[in-house]
């Protein structure tokens, strides 16, 4: 099983942490990534590292907080704070 699908799986088994989409298995890494870092329990954060890899998930979730035009900043602030420290220390991303 590649990763898109057992990430997609992943999600749609807890449509609790995306219950404003029709949809689960459509939404993006940076997505799902959110939708774990903010609503989810440390499980559901550890199975998403497993599935994606630490850089993978730090990369996802950097590109969704980046400066861009299309920047959603959807984080709560402590969650943004904790997984910044989080994975500037446990990541080895550029």
């Amino acid at each position: 099983m590649d990763i898109k699908e057992e990430l997609a799986d992943f999600i749609a088994a807890r449509k609790e942490l995306v219950w404003y989409v029709k949809d689960p298995r459509a939404l993006s890494q940076e997505a799902v990534v959110q939708a774990v870092l903010n609503y989810g329990n440390w499980r559901d954060v550890q199975e998403i590292i497993r599935i994606m890899g630490i850089e993978s998930a730090a990369q996802a979730f950097y590109r969704d907080i980046g400066v861009s035009a299309r920047r959603r900043g959807n984080y709560y602030p402590d969650v943004l704070h904790y997984f910044d420290l989080y994975f500037k220390r446990h990541a080895h991303t550029t």
